[in-house]
């Protein structure tokens, strides 16, 4: 199991107690490994895992030396869990509950690769609820199948063999969900309640939230790109039209004498804006492009512990 975490003092400890009160109760038949991996933490957080990792050799950690953000650290962190089913996403502040572990569990058959968590009850603002629920159908949408499944996020069970896919693979792209997905597993899914953090503030802003979510559509999706070009021919062509019916028109005597003024001024934002957002498509494809061939540099820890 990992649990990816930044200046989360005041939570590590309660995530580290949930999941050994699962593993020692319910399934207590299973050994496991608990895994920290913290994005260079400011505050005491590396302190108590420290103690934490001391006190129970269940408990590992790795600290990086740079904040490499928490999309990069949860994948980089899938290297040092080495069982064969794997939980590779367990929030510090537990609105992922690790209660529902034992009913991931209970959805793994024989012939099931990955059982996803969904979130079918979101304790959170309305706005976030609307925000989430447009993405994953727009996701769902332009990704032609290959995406995971609605409302599901990184908090799953998998199977060890398509984590190390995952991480053989990931390269540049950080967007887990996704890099699973595009494994196409034979999968299962469980539904659970969202929890509200109790403890702490989240550092994921409203502009992370939306860097993460260009991240997965570029991650699952080739269709927009697909879909510059006709869009293009189509916009042309109604240009064209408009084009020849204004010339009739003019020829035909018909509308006021300066009815060519507002026809360039929309003619003109109309196919200026259509360019930009289709060089905008382009260009987010091309950095995604680019971060794959030339990847940054890994991910260096200055401290492992019990690793």
């Amino acid at each position: 199991m990992l649990t990816p975490c930044f200046n989360e003092e005041a939570n590590v400890r309660l995530c580290a107690e949930a999941v050994a009160g699962v593993m020692r109760g319910p399934l207590a038949a299973y050994d496991y490994e608990h895994v920290f991996c913290d994005n260079a933490s400011t505050d005491k957080t590396v302190d108590i895992l420290r103690e934490m990792a001391a006190a129970d050799p269940h408990i590992k950690v790795a600290v990086n030396s740079r904040n490499v953000g928490p999309m990069r650290n949860t994948v980089n962190g899938l290297q040092y869990l080495s069982g064969d089913l794997v939980v590779p996403f367990i929030p510090a502040d537990l609105q992922d509950p690790p209660e529902v572990i034992p009913d991931l569990l209970a959805a793994m058959g024989p012939n099931i690769d990955v059982v996803y968590g969904v979130r079918c009850d979101r304790r959170e603002p309305l706005h976030l609820k609307v925000s989430r629920g447009l993405y994953y159908r727009l996701s769902s949408f332009i990704s032609g199948g290959v995406t995971p499944p609605n409302h599901a996020g990184d908090f799953m069970l998998a199977r060890s063999h398509v984590i190390d896919a995952v991480v053989g693979t990931a390269g540049g792209q950080s967007y887990l969900r996704g890099l699973v997905a595009q494994t196409e597993p034979r999968h299962a899914t469980h539904p659970y309640a969202w929890r509200q953090r109790e403890h702490g503030k989240s550092r994921n802003s409203y502009l992370s939230l939306i860097d993460q979510a260009f991240t997965g559509l570029l991650s699952t999706a080739k269709s927009p790109l697909r879909w510059a070009m006709p869009v293009g021919f189509v916009a042309s062509v109604l240009g064209l039209l408009y084009a020849a019916v204004t010339v009739v028109l003019r020829l035909l005597n018909i509308g006021g004498g300066d009815a060519g003024v507002a026809t360039i001024i929309v003619g003109v934002f109309m196919f200026g804006g259509l360019q930009l957002f289709v060089m905008g498509v382009v260009g987010e494809y091309v950095l995604s492009i680019h971060r794959s061939v030339h990847p940054p540099p890994p991910v260096i820890e200055r401290e492992r512990i019990n690793l």
